[in-house]
Parts: structure tokens; sequence; C-alpha cells
């Protein structure tokens, strides 16, 4: 590791207050840097995990110019390629992001899941999402990392057999595990699937490995939504369409202070590496009337079957469709999985105390993003790239096990 790699992560462990000592000192010093490339880079999410664990991200690629923006104003340090990776050639993105092969450790990335997803009601077996997967592939093949990881939804175990015969042509071992977010101290029922390739030598025990660190980083008790929700400024539902630009007490704001009441939770200084001091996009949404009233008679738990709502309920002759098209969420429990659904309307993300859909933040603070964390672009793209993401603590959390057996070699 070189004097100026050092120094960064020797003041990062001074700002996140872990106590230098001679132990420590020394294992920072000798601790190998791994280079790291973000494929479907999204907002961030696994990236910014990643940094937390120890890994280096010099490069990273994503289609969607908000969701990208959004990663460089989080990440100034990563060259970041903003083209679709269909017609990028891995030769070329290195070019472009000078680097060469040996420059590269690591491989991550989470190809677009829409067409895997099991709540998309009009999957195609044919949808050409399906195999974007493959470019990644290619990028494995041409880059040869000594580990790679993927990320998708669940539904993309039908394809795991092709998967894993992909990867082993170009000479990777490769395994799955079904992660979910709840189960490691985050405020959110989230499975996602988690493929680890590796061409190291006794690659298979070394993958093996990984997965009973993560594994063993499992938590006894789980993490109230209350909890995420924290400190943040009481809102009321925008009462007009097309303003989000609005701000104001009432409303909320782009960037804005904490509340500080009480205690603060453990998972919020947990996930801002300390107190926090400012939070971002903590901005409520239009509602309609009708759905204000539906909000303020739903109790917490219940959805749009709920007697309380019977005599105004839009959708009664297709309950049994769209149970789930209204749901309050319950404080004393983790939150459903945050998805970017969330774009079109919250109805199915109704705060458990105010008669309004749950907040970009608020959203954010479920999937574990610090506060500090920038979400640019237009309102609605805010939801879609925080629903798109890896969960930050969860990435850290995998990237830790990940780092413990690269560090054996």
């Amino acid at each position: 590791m070189n004097v100026e790699n050092f120094s960064k992560k020797l003041k990062g462990l001074r700002k996140n207050n872990i106590k230098l000592n001679k132990s420590n000192y020394m294992s920072l010093k000798n601790m190998k840097e791994f280079n790291v490339i973000d494929l479907f880079a999204g907002c961030g999410g696994l990236s910014h995990g990643l940094i937390q664990a120890g890994f280096k991200i010099v490069a990273a690629n994503e289609i969607c110019k908000d969701a990208a923006k959004t990663y460089s104003i989080n990440h100034i340090d990563t060259k970041m390629i903003v083209e679709d990776i269909v017609n990028i050639k891995p030769e070329d993105f290195l070019l472009r992001c000078n680097l060469s092969k040996k420059d590269i450790d690591f491989v991550v990335g989470g190809p677009p899941c829409q067409g895997f997803s099991m709540a998309n009601r009009q999957r195609l077996i044919n949808d050409p999402r399906n195999n974007l997967y493959k470019y990644f592939v290619d990028f494995v093949k041409v880059t040869n990392p000594k580990i790679f990881i993927m990320e998708n939804v669940k539904g993309i175990l039908h394809k795991a057999n092709e998967i894993i015969k992909d990867f082993e042509d170009i000479g990777y071992k490769v395994n799955f595990k079904i992660i979910n977010s709840k189960n490691y101290g985050i405020p959110q029922n989230r499975e996602r699937v988690f493929f680890i390739g590796s061409n190291l030598r006794d690659s298979e025990k070394k993958i093996n490995k990984i997965f009973n660190l993560i594994e063993s980083k499992k938590k006894n008790t789980i993490i109230h939504l209350s909890d995420a929700l924290w400190g943040l400024r009481k809102l009321k539902a925008l009462p007009k369409k097309n303003k989000t630009s609005f701000e104001s007490n009432e409303y909320g704001f782009f960037s804005d202070k904490i509340i500080f009441k009480a205690k603060i939770p453990d998972y919020i200084l947990k996930i801002n590496s300390g107190i926090p001091k400012e939070v971002f996009n903590h901005k409520a949404r239009y509602n309609n009337p009708r759905d204000i009233m539906i909000f303020n008679k739903l109790p917490q738990g219940g959805d749009s079957s709920h007697p309380s709502i019977s005599d105004i309920m839009p959708y009664k002759s297709r309950n049994h469709i769209f149970k789930d098209k209204y749901y309050k969420l319950k404080s004393n429990d983790v939150s459903k999985t945050i998805t970017s659904h969330m774009k079109f309307d919250c109805n199915m993300y109704i705060h458990p105390f105010e008669d309004r859909g749950l907040t970009p933040r608020e959203a954010a603070r479920i999937q574990s993003f610090p506060d500090n964390y920038k979400f640019e672009g237009s309102y609605t793209k805010w939801y879609s790239q925080i629903g798109n993401a890896v969960p930050p603590m969860v990435a850290k959390i995998i990237g830790e096990c990940v780092l413990e057996v690269l560090n054996e070699e």
C-alpha cells in the first residue's frame, strides 16, 4: 500500500472513531489494496459498502444519467462511464479508464432485474434484460479478476445453472446464496441472490469460506422501522401535483437538519459512521385527498382489504388482486422490500405515523444509505435509484468477508 492510500485509510479509521493501537495500525499498514470495477453501478449502493469495507473502486459503468450523476457526486474518485454496457467492449472500457487487466482484482455488479422480478406480473421469458448478465460475464472474462460478485433478484434462480456454466466456461468456480437484509441489521425484508465466483487456487474452498463468514455475521435481533425514521422532520403530503421543487417546513427540503430528540438509535449512528449533521432528499410527494383519508384510517399493518377503508376503497371488486395496493408499514417491525416501484406511488409504503407515503430519504435510510448521500435527478428518479440499489450495509458485510479471504493470498 502506498503512502497516500495508507494515509487515507488512517484518516478513515479516525473519522469512524476507531481507536488506533499498535495492532490495527500494523494490520492497516500490511493490508493489501484491491481494485474494483462496478458494472450496472446504479446510484452506488454496492460501491459505497465496498469502500467502507476497504476496497478501492477504480471504475464504474451506468446507463442512467441521473443514477450516474448520483454515483459520481458521492464518489468523486471513481471514473464513471455513462453508457449502455451493450455498446462497450471491455478492452475499450479499460482503455478509457486508463486501466489494464492486471489492475483489476474484483468485479461486481447487479444487472437490471426487472425481467426476473417476481413483482413483475408481465414477466416475459424472452425479456432482453434477462441476458444482460452475459455482458457482465464478458467483462469478467477480459479483466480476469481474482473474484467477482453478481447480485440479482430471486427470480434469476431459474437461470442459475446457465449462469454458473457461463462462468465455469471462462475458468471460474461459482456458488450463490440468498441473503435477506433483515438478518444483517437492516430494517427491511429484502431477499437478493449473490453469485460469488473465483479463479484463485482452491477457489471452491475460498467461496465457501466467504459464504460461511457472511452467515456468521447474522444478527439475533431485527432492527425496527422506527429506528430508521428517527430524527427526520414531520411532513405532510404535498397538496398539489407537479410541485416537487417546492420546499417548506411542512413538505420538506432537499437539504435539511436532523431534529435531535432522545437517544440516537444505534442504527442511525452505524449508517452515518457517527452523529448525522445534514440530511438530503427528505421531501414529501403529492397525494390526493382520498388517498390521504385512506392513509389516516388504515391501522399499521393494514392493507387494501382492511374493513376500515371498505367505504372508500377504489378497488373493491379487485381487492383479491390488489391486496397490497395500500399498505401501512408497522413501526415495530421491518419494512417491506424497498423497490423502484416507489417512483409511481408510495401507497404500498404508507408512513406508520404520518398520513403520507415514505419520502426518498426514509426509503434510503431503510436501505442503509447515510444521510449525507445525495440523490440527483428528478424527484421520482430518487425513488428508482434507491429501490434498485444494494443496501450499503449488506455490501460492506459481504466486502469484509471477501477482503478477509483475499488477504490470505
